[in-house]
């Protein structure tokens, strides 16, 4: 129950830093942060190859999801990497890895919930962008009624991919394939 209380107040400080720190110049803020969490997280976990390969592919979804939503022109985030401009901003899949974190943790009730797990996207997922937005890292470009609605239906679809891409994952390294 400790590492599920630490996990979700990590989850909340990790957010508000990237939230934060992209909002007011200090875009690094946020990953430095993460990258705290991440390692108490990974240190705690019984599985941690399992674990971090999750938290990997869950960060790459991440960087492919918000980077579309960014190209789109759905969200457009402040403290942007200017180097790559169709790329999501490193503060912001830090975010992505920080929420993985939470699946095996203080999320971990929502295995095997697909049906609660897209409920729950549809609806926290565009408050945590409206939230962001709020605090100026972040804004939308088409009315903010129809970018949260966008983001309900995006978010319904991510969450319970998570959760089934966990399940899926679990399966991988407690079964591995036989070689003869």
């Amino acid at each position: 129950m400790l590492r599920g209380i630490v996990n979700y107040l990590g989850l909340q400080l990790g957010w508000l830093a990237c939230a934060w720190g992209a909002a007011n110049g200090l875009p690094w803020l946020g990953p430095l942060v993460v990258a705290v969490h991440l390692g108490i997280h990974l240190y705690w976990s019984a599985e941690r190859r399992r674990e971090a390969v999750f938290i990997v592919i869950v960060t790459l979804l991440g960087l492919v999801v918000d980077s579309l939503q960014k190209v789109s022109g759905l969200v457009v985030y402040a403290a942007d990497f200017p180097a790559l401009p169709w790329l999501a901003p490193p503060w912001i899949v830090a975010m992505w890895t920080l929420f993985a974190t939470a699946i095996n943790s203080s999320l971990k009730w929502l295995d095997g919930r697909y049906g609660l797990a897209a409920i729950l996207g549809a609806v926290f997922g565009p408050l945590s962008y409206r939230a962001g937005a709020a605090l100026g890292a972040a804004s939308f470009s088409y009315s903010e009624g129809l970018s949260l609605a966008v983001l309900a239906l995006i978010w319904a679809a991510v969450m319970p991919a998570l959760v089934w891409i966990n399940a899926r994952s679990l399966d991988v390294f407690q079964h591995p394939k036989q070689t003869n």
